[in-house]
């Protein structure tokens, strides 16, 4: 199997920032994701790292699962450990979240027609935000975490979702929930509880404590 082409990190320019480097070190860091929102985090957090987008099945692993936490658990991992395979003594970062409310699981919209269909059924009901991190090398899975927040829909019009889908779609597109908490997705809830960055979609101060243990950021 050929390797993975790495994509490199984008950097502004304009912007002065700090990085916590790890290229200190003999190991570099590796985020297997294509997620912009999750690149981002480490990116505001102060670190240095590459990013390859991971080749796996993830409806398999979702079907095969019921509860969130398992379904986000083992496909954070799997994510981890499919890049860390061809990425020897490099740690790999996966991570993955899972959407649940009224008792169905939620995979991310298709189409703006499905998108407005989740939300709806979303409207007035609590979701469950499950989000796991974990973190690999040489193949094999090192440590994990997973964080759950719940977060209470506001009763939502026809009017709304339309006008809401007309300003985000298809950015949403690429989240289970359909909101970005960092835009206007904001708009569609009564309540929030639970860790910011797990509703953004990745705990990132279990993962910055995990990267520290490991020599991979200064303590």
């Amino acid at each position: 199997m050929d390797k993975p082409s790495i994509e490199p990190l984008p950097k502004s320019a304009l912007v002065p920032r700090t990085v916590f480097s790890t290229r200190l070190f003999m190991t570099g860091l590796i985020l297997a994701s294509g997620s912009s929102i999750r690149r981002k985090m480490l990116e505001d957090a102060g670190l240095e790292f590459e990013a390859v987008h991971p080749d796996i099945d993830e409806e398999w692993a979702k079907a095969s699962k019921a509860e969130p936490h398992k379904i986000a658990s083992e496909l954070a991992e799997a994510k981890a450990v499919a890049v860390s395979a061809s990425q020897p003594g490099n740690w790999v970062i996966g991570s993955d979240s899972v959407v649940a409310a009224g008792g169905r699981l939620f995979n991310k919209p298709a189409s703006r027609e499905e998108a407005a269909e989740h939300l709806r059924f979303f409207s007035g009901k609590p979701m469950i935000l499950t989000s796991s991190v974990a973190l690999a090398r040489d193949g094999q899975v090192d440590w994990s975490h997973v964080g759950t927040a719940e977060l209470i829909v506001r009763d939502l019009s026809d009017d709304f979702i339309d006008a809401y889908l007309h300003m985000e779609w298809p950015e949403v597109g690429y989240t289970v929930g359909v909101f970005r908490m960092e835009g206007p997705g904001v708009q569609l809830f009564d309540s929030v509880a639970g860790d910011h960055f797990t509703i953004l979609g990745m705990p990132l101060i279990p993962l910055l404590k995990a990267l520290r243990e490991r020599g991979m950021l200064q303590s």
